[in-house]
């Protein structure tokens, strides 16, 4: 099962790289390969992924690195039926990149074709190895949180993929259940401030990488006040290798936002409800921002706004920016 990374909100990859073209070949590579994979064709996808690699070797920073996406193409090399292309990237994955999704990966259907081989073994060994630390309990209470939080999320995109996402469907599907989702929020954050407290800020050697990330998920659902108290100690743990830097990025653009400021990144989208056409909201700088989007591991804005039916055009945006802004004040004050 291809674990999705690029253009979700989960996403997960973590590195940095000399900007230019290399990137945005990257970034087209993995997202055809992907599509490939969507589509069944799981021998073109594989090589895809393979030009997606190649067109960053020697420029890539390792932190994480790309390894999901290396987890991606051996789920397309095993259903082509590419036994070793799959084992090269699993393998290396799991000694490189002390990959922990023992569980996830014992259970991928996609691998199915794998497990007679001798490397299969080899490979799940090396993975559970790599849990040896984990602190099972915790990860349980952050799975549980991860559910609770997303529930009703994942109501609103049904609504939001059905209808539009500045419809009056969406809208008013939202204002339903507003109070509920607060109230989870709030529960959810009482969790993690508890965690937090204990434990510091868990990084993915305790917790694995995705419980990891839920840590950050709740803060970036809280009001400003908590976003603006956590947002120094995300910081931190980014620097100390605790939490992934495209996540920040998500987060100091919420909070600049909600302070009335300019975003940096550019993850945030808002709607109108009268057009039902998404923008990117406020943002500064915007013909530097793939730059600041390569420095934080996260895809060309371009990219990562298509799946919002929005075609990306800085000349245009920065024409249209004043009336953007307007809209933000006006949905502030609501």
């Amino acid at each position: 099962m291809r674990i999705k990374t690029i253009l979700t909100i989960i996403g997960l990859l973590i590195y940095s790289l000399t900007f230019g073209q290399d990137y945005f070949k990257y970034y087209q590579y993995v997202e055809e390969a992907s599509q490939l994979y969507d589509s069944h064709e799981y021998l073109k996808s594989g090589h895809k992924y393979s030009e997606a690699f190649m067109a960053l070797e020697n420029k890539l920073m390792m932190d994480r690195g790309i390894m999901y996406e290396r987890y991606n193409a051996a789920c397309s090399w095993a259903l082509a039926g590419e036994t070793d292309s799959s084992f090269i990237q699993l393998l290396k994955i799991a000694k490189d990149d002390k990959f922990k999704g023992y569980k996830y990966i014992l259970a991928d259907t996609d691998l199915n074709s794998l497990h007679q081989d001798p490397r299969w073994t080899e490979v799940l060994e090396i993975v559970k190895s790599n849990e040896a630390n984990i602190d099972r309990t915790l990860v349980a209470i952050l799975d549980t949180i991860f559910m609770t939080d997303q529930e009703y999320r994942l109501q609103i995109d049904s609504v939001g993929n059905e209808y539009g996402w500045g419809s009056k469907e969406l809208e008013s599907f939202t204002k339903i259940i507003d109070i509920t989702i607060k109230e989870i929020d709030s529960i959810n954050m009482l969790k993690v401030e508890e965690i937090i407290d204990k434990y510091g800020w868990p990084g993915s050697d305790m917790v694995g990488e995705h419980a990891n990330q839920t840590i950050w998920l709740i803060i970036q659902h809280s009001d400003l006040v908590t976003q603006e108290r956590y947002l120094p100690m995300m910081r931190e743990a980014v620097k100390n290798g605790k939490a992934s830097a495209s996540d920040l990025a998500y987060l100091e653009d919420r909070v600049a936002l909600r302070q009335g400021k300019k975003q940096i990144y550019g993850s945030q989208i808002g709607g109108d409800p009268e057009t039902n056409i998404c923008y990117v909201s406020p943002l500064e700088d915007p013909d530097n921002v793939d730059k600041r989007r390569a420095e934080a591991g996260l895809p060309p804005l371009a990219l990562y706004v298509s799946q919002y039916q929005i075609k990306w055009d800085v000349e245009q945006y920065k024409k249209d920016l004043p009336s953007i802004e307007a809209k933000e004040k006006d949905r502030l004050k609501e």
